[in-house]
């Protein structure tokens, strides 16, 4: 083994091979190869080489730099170990879902990861006329929620469904918990928290026009579900019961404040609305803010509002934040001086977006993190 080792030096590899096989004998056919061992496949035609074909070259020592990229010399698997790379990066793909018979299309935006932290969810309805990546252009959400850590969700509606591909907020069918769209959406969002390591606790849901309506909806009926809600040019949950009365309240809402505050849970709401809104009336955004006061009172949660006026990019705001008494927000209205039926802040990607407001999608998702279900109110999946 002593004139292995000189001919090793010397960079006479080859002699010291055969030497060290004679001292300890060659590797029989029927013995296993050795950990690791694995098959080389040669191109057609070629055959494996005998001792005879291998040319001896120069021996080198290793640099001392050489230790620092060790790693990428071992094999695949124990390299991983040696530098495990957990990242991930971000993802906007097409999807469907199959509910209560019918299959509705989504999107998923799922942001760059790194690790195995639970991430908030967030469900995005989109107004008539949209769909799924048109309201995703037009809120910008997906770069808000790259920034934030969160999974976003953009269901569609069925043309079949409703021909403006309108969430069908007013029609009774879908009104209840465990039918129609209420339950698919729930149900939508349950899922992708199961499959994308979402957190169970941090799930949201916001949308725009019928978008917004079917969301303070959703949110009542799955309270146990969703941490809060994001209503951006909606009505009330409860407003319609049929087109003609979807119509009134879209004109003007007729109920008084406080209506239907027994009946209904006590769910963290954000409201943007424009007062020059010619398609649903401002009002409907008091209407929703002032049934969230009356669930608060009647449920003994004291609230304490704090009116702010801003003025941003030129714009007037009038900005109410309602905190409860750890200093929480748990409502917020967001009243935009010259505001049209359009998402505020938007991008002019997307169609119904007013670029020139304070930015709706930013407002919700900050207000958005500061919610989260108790983990006793959690619905068990």
């Amino acid at each position: 083994m002593k004139r292995a080792s000189e001919l090793t030096r010397e960079g006479r590899l080859l002699e010291a091979t055969r030497i060290i096989r004679q001292a300890l004998g060659e590797t029989s056919a029927t013995q296993p190869a050795s950990p690791g061992a694995a098959e080389v496949a040669l191109p057609p035609g070629q055959h494996a080489s005998g001792d005879s074909d291998i040319s001896d070259v120069e021996f080198r020592e290793l640099p001392p730099s050489a230790h620092e990229v060790a790693p990428l010399l071992l094999p695949q698997r124990e390299a991983a170990r040696a530098q495990p790379d957990r990242f991930r990066p971000a993802s906007f793909e097409a999807h469907r879902f199959a509910s209560n018979g019918r299959t509705h299309a989504y999107r998923l935006y799922v942001p760059p990861r790194s690790d195995d932290r639970l991430l908030p969810v967030i469900v995005m309805l989109h107004g008539c006329t949209q769909d799924a990546a048109d309201f995703a252009a037009g809120t910008a959400m997906n770069e808000l929620a790259a920034q934030r850590g969160c999974i976003v969700v953009y269901p569609e509606q069925l043309a079949r469904s409703n021909s403006m591909r309108c969430w069908n907020w007013f029609d009774p069918s879908h009104q209840h918990r465990g039918r129609g769209e209420p339950a698919m959406i729930a149900a939508l969002a349950a899922d992708v928290v199961q499959r994308c390591e979402g957190d169970p606790s941090r799930v949201y849901v916001a949308g725009l026009s019928a978008g917004g309506a079917m969301a303070a909806l959703v949110a009542q009926l799955y309270p146990d579900v969703f941490a809060a809600v994001g209503v951006h040019s909606g009505v009330p949950a409860g407003a319609a019961t049929d087109v003609p009365s979807a119509h009134v309240a879209m004109r003007r809402p007729a109920r008084k404040p406080g209506a239907g505050a027994t009946s209904l849970a006590v769910v963290p709401t954000i409201v943007f609305h424009g007062d020059s809104d010619r398609t649903v009336h401002p009002d409907n955004g008091c209407q929703l803010i002032a049934e969230a006061v009356a669930r608060a009172t009647v449920s003994d949660i004291e609230l304490q509002p704090q009116e702010q006026c801003l003025t941003l990019a030129g714009r007037t705001v009038k900005r109410t934040i309602y905190h409860d008494p750890l200093q929480v927000p748990r409502l917020e209205h967001w009243e935009i001086a010259d505001g049209t039926h359009a998402w505020s802040g938007g991008s002019a990607d997307g169609s119904y977006t007013d670029p020139s407001g304070p930015s709706a999608s930013a407002a919700m998702i900050d207000f958005f993190l500061a919610q989260q279900l108790a983990p006793d109110a959690v619905r068990s999946t």
